[in-house]
């Protein structure tokens, strides 16, 4: 698997901005990915030393439209902890 293809998309949330400010950055990532596999892909995209990752599976949520009940998708979530003092430029605007 590509590096590239790992990280689909950053989650941005009030909760993951007050994340961000200690040093977590969350990510949207591939459902196949496992924790050294992000941390290789952060750590090669962004050039800064993940220091630990979590993993979620979050499920998808029940949604109606025109009534059809259904659900979202269920897509997989990782936090990944850098080490202190570091950030990733993307996320602050530069």
């Amino acid at each position: 698997m590509q590096y590239e293809s790992i990280l689909i998309e950053p989650v941005l949330s009030e909760k993951t901005n007050a994340m961000r400010e200690q040093g977590q950055y969350v990510f949207r990532v591939d459902p196949r990915a496992n924790k050294t596999q992000v941390k290789e892909a952060v750590r090669r995209l962004f050039d800064v030393h993940p220091v630990s990752c979590s993993i979620v599976n979050v499920k998808g949520k029940p949604k109606r439209l025109r009534n059809r009940a259904g659900y979202t998708s269920d897509w997989k979530k990782a936090i990944v902890r850098l080490a202190k003092g570091e950030t990733i430029k993307v996320f602050e605007g530069a």
